[in-house]
């Protein structure tokens, strides 16, 4: 059974705003179900405006997030619970800082924790970097993508729940552009599944 607030008790995941990186993500899967995908476009400024533009237009108190990422760790084809993100290409490091710390910032903390929604999923630590992570990320993670953090950050600041499951496309590795868009289908029909099995 998934993991509810009191608040979210009265509705299922279906009930809440779903936010995506790309069309090619859902592969229109979503639309001929009849379900509304709001598309950010890629990298963290996209995902942080769209998601403001989101909670203000809806009021949500939860935003789902469902996408695809690359892993090292998790084995391709698996669906994966974000339950924290990490900024991977915040390097600051010349002045003293770690990498993965944004300077002089009190207010939110460079590990974003989510709470766990999906029991039955994998859970793991996310990278979020305006780059398509082919190697190693600087900062320790699970998995890798293009968005997350941002969106954690925006819902954090504005007090709302973000549920973020990932589709794991690649392996973050040398052939991980030919993976991610060969695998793309089969991602957008595992997470269409998830979300229907829980409506």
């Amino acid at each position: 059974m998934p993991l509810f607030s009191e608040l979210d008790s009265r509705c299922g995941v279906s009930d809440f705003p779903l936010i995506m990186a790309l069309p090619g993500e859902s592969k229109g899967l979503f639309e001929q179900a009849g379900i509304p995908v709001h598309y950010s476009g890629i990298g963290k400024i996209n995902a942080a405006f769209k998601a403001f533009e989101v909670i203000r237009a809806t009021g949500c108190s939860t935003l789902l997030n469902l996408g695809t990422a690359g892993s090292s760790r998790f084995p391709a084809h698996s669906l994966v619970e974000v339950t924290r993100f990490v900024q991977r290409d915040m390097d600051v490091s010349p002045l003293g800082f770690a990498v993965g710390v944004t300077p002089l910032e009190t207010d939110c903390p460079a590990d974003i924790e989510l709470e766990p929604y999906f029991e039955h999923l994998s859970h793991g630590c996310c990278g979020t970097g305006d780059s398509f992570e082919t190697a190693a990320p600087k900062v320790p993670c699970d998995l890798v993508d293009m968005e997350g953090y941002a969106l954690a950050k925006v819902c954090r600041r504005l007090g709302v729940r973000l549920i973020s499951v990932k589709y794991i496309t690649d392996g973050a590795d040398d052939s991980a552009p030919m993976d991610w868009e060969e695998n793309l289908l089969l991602g957008a029909r595992k997470l269409l599944a998830l979300y229907q099995s829980i409506r």
